[in-house]
């Protein structure tokens, strides 16, 4: 790959498409990676622990796959929840052009696959879904969470997963601290390696306490 990275946004090595088989939302699918995006081979071991711990999505509204890659999440999202609008979110437009190309393929006319200023300013999340690209930098990496954790709707849930050799505990130290009022962080997964952090926003932002468990 060079000098690029799966967070570069127009990466500049070979697209080198590439067929995979995979299961998610309880189907066995075939779907298009390519190089210059993250794990282009398989389904990565976080996303797989995200995918399987974390409850079913909203049955509506909108929905937000931070960091989607090639679209593992987005098209879980997709599939799980027909009558939602899923936004698939990355700097990456070769990804980008992957989960449109996949969910072209699947028929989900539901996902729309954007870069980050393209997410209209008055849509709020019914839930976010992350395997946030840890990599990119602590600074770059808060910068991210600031921007898209405030645009949760009230009474809903951001799940991320995080390797706990990549920081997850301290993540979760920072998320409390940084979203103290009107939010609840949690760790509520454990497993391969990872962790699964929980940002729930509430319905009275300005009185609710933060409770880490």
């Amino acid at each position: 790959m060079g000098s690029d990275h799966y967070f570069t946004a127009a990466p500049a090595s070979p697209e080198n498409l590439r067929r995979i088989r995979v299961s998610l939302a309880g189907r066995d699918l075939e779907l298009t990676t390519a190089g210059g995006v993250f794990s282009p081979e398989h389904l990565d071991v976080g996303t797989s622990v995200l995918l399987s711990n974390a409850p079913p999505p909203p049955p509506g509204g909108n929905l937000l796959d931070l960091g989607c890659g090639w679209g593992p999440i987005a098209i879980s999202l997709a599939l799980r929840s027909p009558h939602a609008t899923v936004w698939a979110v990355d700097v990456n437009e070769r990804a980008l052009d992957l989960v449109r190309r996949n969910a072209e393929e699947l028929g989900l006319d539901n996902v729309n696959a954007v870069l980050p200023d393209d997410v209209p300013e008055d849509v709020a999340f019914r839930t976010i879904r992350s395997n946030p690209p840890i990599r990119v930098g602590k600074n770059e990496l808060h910068g991210l969470l600031e921007r898209w954790i405030p645009r949760l709707d009230e009474r809903s849930d951001g799940w991320f997963v995080v390797s706990r050799n990549l920081g997850a505990d301290s993540l979760q130290r920072w998320l409390a601290t940084t979203f103290a009022d009107g939010y609840s962080v949690y760790r509520t997964t454990t497993g391969r390696g990872f962790r699964i952090l929980k940002v729930r926003r509430h319905g009275t932002p300005a009185t609710d306490a933060i409770d880490i468990v």
